[in-house]
């Protein structure tokens, strides 16, 4: 295949899902290409979050859904984790019973096993993390569950990142976090993505989506109504009428 069109790392393609009787995702087709970051947009309800899931196999739905061109739609969330996906939850879902310090070594299980190599992204240490958040340096034997919302997002994609994904989900990061965290999240982004880990974002705040993304997907009634670079989005104002703002 030419240099100029190389398959994509992920691929969905009319993917579909819901909850009970109620669908939420028409027919989604999304790529991402490896080292890339994808911002993807929508209003409340959008299925943004849905599709992660759904990718995941959190959600069952039906589709495609492709990772270096091996079909994954089928698969347990435990071998499309070792597929080289890793997935940062809304609601963070670290372990609060444990230290920052377990909660770590737990992301870093998730690459022992036999052919990982195969799949494995950049490699993380607990050093250089503690070394980027002394906050959680110095909490490192504090349970989970007492550290605040910023510490708390900040321990959660970090141990994603210990099972050396290619590429990571992640869902709404700086909902609810001051300012201050708000910023260190956006650059924990951008040091992911000079590591060439691919990375889509769920993100409500359009000024961190505009500053870490390469291209922008908008959903809207469960289907990807716009792609394109951030300069096309920001040079097509009907899209964000039309499908962002209330």
């Amino acid at each position: 295949m030419s240099q100029l069109h190389p398959t994509p790392l992920l691929r969905t393609s009319d993917v579909t899902a819901g909850y009970g009787q109620g669908q939420v995702l028409h027919g989604v087709d999304l790529t991402v290409n490896a080292g890339e970051t994808v911002g993807l947009l929508g209003r409340n309800g959008a299925g943004r979050s849905t599709l992660l899931k759904t990718i995941m196999r959190l959600v069952r739905g039906a589709g495609s859904v492709t990772m270096d061109g091996k079909e994954i739609g089928k698969a347990p969330t435990h071998e499309v984790t070792r597929s080289g996906i890793a997935y940062v939850p809304e609601d963070r879902g670290i372990f609060p019973d444990l230290t920052v310090r377990e909660n770590l070594a737990v992301g870093m299980r998730g690459r022992n096993f036999a052919g990982h190599e195969k799949t494995a992204g950049a490699s993380w240490s607990e050093e250089e993390f503690f070394d980027m958040f002394p906050n959680l340096k110095r909490r490192a034997n504090t349970p989970g569950g007492v550290l605040s919302g910023g510490e708390q997002q900040m321990l959660t994609i970090c141990r994603a990142l210990m099972g050396r994904p290619r590429l990571i989900l992640v869902d709404e990061p700086t909902e609810g976090l001051s300012l201050s965290m708000v910023e260190q999240v956006a650059n924990l982004l951008r040091e992911i993505a000079k590591r060439g880990v691919a990375i889509v974002l769920v993100e409500q705040k359009l000024t961190i989506a505009l500053q870490c993304c390469d291209r922008l997907n908008v959903m809207g009634h469960g289907r990807i109504v716009f792609d394109g670079t951030v300069n096309e989005f920001e040079s097509d104002p009907g899209v964000r009428a039309h499908w962002l703002e209330v």
